[in-house]
């Protein structure tokens, strides 16, 4: 029997969508439901940790005597110490592709409600305001538009997919262009990352952090993007400079943000950048869809079993 622990807290609905991903020669059990000595005991002999953001150290692998793998519940690896892991002989993994519809999804309902101004239209529909005129003069369409996509793998592919069916002009910059094949499929030109940022009125970001993605996007790559862009980041936070943004967006530069990512998460009460009319916060939620969650739990469950049983 495969034991499995779920490290981060979860609410009702997700925990039983997880248990129902178990495969019937393995077990689970959620940290947060064990004490203390539970804990102990239960790490000892885990032969798989599953992650979502919670920090998985070395420490902490030290003391799974039995680990095997530890299975990240998305695509971002950076909550795992992944040196401590190989010297131990432990693997990681993760869902590549598992939650691109998701957060495809996402980016073009943040580009469509900052374009068409819906959460403010929404709020003065609430206080019976009938605000037919108030925003037409600063509502656009997608369609003639240049997007420019940051990252292409699973994900900026599929938000290039969808973004064309809207009609725009697509580029992309990633550190490994694509082949001539792939740029033709999806109908999108390479750019380096400061001529991409020049053209482009919407900017979306689709890439993991890393020590050579952090503050990819700094002051002065700010600098070159256009007074009337989109911006998205649904890749991850600490990929734009958050204080950069801020400054730069409380002086009344960019059409307006989504962000779903954050150098620190949760945020608190520190972070300025929610405070502004014209950002549009969620709390990482791209990969949250009921589709996407059955999805990932039942690919990291496969992983797990094929990492934890000899194959003969």
């Amino acid at each position: 029997m495969i034991t499995c622990i779920f490290l981060d807290t979860v609410d009702k609905l997700t925990e039983d969508l997880i248990r129902l991903a178990v495969p019937e020669n393995a077990q689970l059990f959620f940290l947060n439901d064990l004490n203390e000595k539970e804990r102990s005991t239960y790490l000892e002999k885990a032969d798989a940790l599953l992650t979502a953001t919670y920090i998985v150290d070395k420490a902490l692998m030290k003391q799974c005597k039995n680990l095997k793998i530890v299975q990240k519940t998305g695509v971002g690896t950076d909550n795992i110490d992944k040196l401590a892991a190989v010297a131990l002989g432990i693997k990681v993994d993760n869902v590549p592709g598992g939650n691109a519809d998701g957060v495809a999804e996402l980016t073009m309902g943040l580009i469509l409600a900052i374009y068409r101004n819906i959460i403010p239209l929404a709020a003065m529909a609430r206080q019976k305001k009938w605000a037919m005129w108030a925003y037409r003069g600063s509502s656009f369409e997608i369609r003639g538009k240049t997007h420019g996509i940051i990252g292409f793998g699973h994900i900026g592919k599929r938000t290039a997919q969808l973004s064309k069916a809207f009609g725009s002009k697509l580029l992309y910059y990633n550190r490994t262009r694509q082949t001539e094949a792939v740029e033709y499929e999806y109908g999108i030109k390479y750019e380096p990352l400061d001529i991409l940022l020049q053209k482009s009125d919407i900017i979306s970001i689709h890439l993991p952090f890393s020590p050579q993605t952090k503050n990819l996007i700094d002051e002065d790559h700010l600098g070159l993007i256009k007074d009337t862009a989109v911006i998205i980041n649904v890749g991850r936070g600490g990929i734009i400079n958050e204080d950069a943004l801020y400054r730069e967006m409380k002086n009344g530069r960019f059409l307006g943000a989504g962000i779903d990512v954050w150098e620190k998460e949760p945020f608190d009460s520190q972070n300025q950048l929610v405070t502004l009319p014209n950002v549009i916060a969620t709390p990482h939620v791209g990969a949250g869809t009921l589709d996407t969650m059955r999805s990932i739990y039942k690919m990291c469950f496969e992983k797990i079993m094929t990492a934890c049983i000899p194959r003969h």
